[in-house]
């Protein structure tokens, strides 16, 4: 325990993070919020425009969630700040009680790349509705998410693309770290409408010492926690595990450790080896509205295909969700087949439960001490699938 990296300062108050077991470097933990507590490894769905897609919030918890996502940038666009404050701030606009956690608009500098120019200042967009200009500072993405009224708020980082050269990766690193100070500085001025967390973002690339160079820094800064960024951004598949593995363990193993825009089972099972907390993607409402739904074991099915036009069965058996429990395969693939609004619910019903119940299984084996089995089963029977 003595060699592993710890945080330097106490986290905000009404905030903690407690680990309850390890495996290795795998790790089950509580989070707690003025929101409620997480318990952790646990994924966030994505409600990028303040709400997640063709679910309500009990739904959400029928499922298993326990904190959500979503986004500074667009809901800066759409309805705006001012709307979102005048309706009850985001809790309420979203009526979801536990804990959110927004992105800074990070992540658009990478997406939206042919609409923004980033400068010393901040990245200024061209934004995706109406052309209409928005500055984003690391001072302006804190007001925003504090005048939302974000659990956990992220700082403003510049999120290279995969494959750029390791002096644009560096230059990134650089700035995301005056950027971070910026944030820190402006932080103590905020007017905060309830207790607030600020999470930093490590940079890097695929590039191990920038990685660490950039944990280094952020370490000197007193946030709450720290994410790896910088992921998932067109770097291919083999760089993708090898840079969550080796980014994790520069991160504090008393705060939570966040992996930014990463979803799949087996992501979660590298990334929770290697002592990943958080975890956030669009891909399971995504692929619900494309009638891809997952299994537990790794695969997936197309509901579109004729083969489930007259099956009975469940989407799979065992599962424990709504769509499981009450509806077929041929159900769903009526449903899917005349685009009716309810496939596309059912599926991110199913498809959010297969992961929450997937990680809910890793917490469990971490704190029974069977998490190496857990986690060489699931790759066994990958492997032999995919072989």
């Amino acid at each position: 325990m003595s060699s592993e990296v710890k945080a330097r300062h106490p986290m905000t108050a009404g905030f903690d993070f407690e680990v309850a077991g390890r495996s290795g470097d795998a790790r089950a933990a509580l989070l707690t919020t003025p929101r409620g507590q997480v318990a952790t490894p646990a994924f966030m769905p994505v409600g990028t425009q303040g709400t997640v897609k063709g679910m309500t919030p009990d739904q959400l918890k029928a499922v298993g969630t326990q904190i959500v996502l979503s986004n500074t940038y667009h809901l800066a666009v759409r309805p705006g700040v001012d709307t979102v404050r005048t309706l009850g701030g985001l809790h309420t606009l979203m009526g979801w009680e536990g804990p959110i956690l927004t992105d800074s608009g990070g992540f658009q500098v990478f997406s939206l790349g042919h609409r923004n120019r980033i400068s010393e200042q901040g990245v200024e967009f061209r934004n995706h509705v109406d052309g209409s200009p928005l500055l984003l500072t690391p001072e302006s993405v804190l007001d925003i998410q504090a005048r939302l009224g974000s659990t956990i708020a992220m700082i403003l980082d510049e999120c290279p693309a995969g494959g750029v050269s390791k002096d644009e990766v560096a230059r990134a690193v650089v700035r995301t770290h005056r950027w971070a100070l910026r944030a820190h500085e402006h932080r103590q001025r905020l007017e905060l409408f309830e207790p607030m967390a600020v999470f930093g973002i490590m940079q890097g690339g695929t590039f191990e010492d920038l990685r660490r160079e950039s944990a280094q820094q952020l370490l000197e800064i007193p946030f709450d926690a720290y994410a790896v960024g910088g992921v998932s951004v067109g770097e291919g598949r083999e760089a993708l595990l090898s840079t969550i593995g080796l980014s994790a363990p520069m991160l504090p193993f008393d705060r939570p450790r966040y992996l930014m825009g990463v979803g799949g089972l087996e992501e979660f099972i590298i990334a929770v080896d290697r002592g990943i907390d958080l975890f956030d993607c669009v891909i399971p409402t995504r692929n619900a509205r494309n009638a891809s739904l997952f299994l537990s074991d790794g695969g997936s099915l197309n509901m579109k295909n004729a083969r489930h036009k007259q099956d009975s069965g469940p989407i799979e058996e065992g599962c424990d969700c709504l769509a499981c429990t009450q509806y077929s395969r041929g159900t769903l693939h009526h449903l899917y087949q005349r685009k009716e609004i309810l496939a596309y619910t059912l599926g991110s019903i199913h498809n959010l439960r297969v992961f929450h119940r997937f990680l809910e299984n890793a917490r469990k084996a971490i704190l029974e001490g069977t998490w190496d089995a857990f986690r060489d089963q699931f790759l066994a029977a990958l492997s032999s699938r995919s072989g």
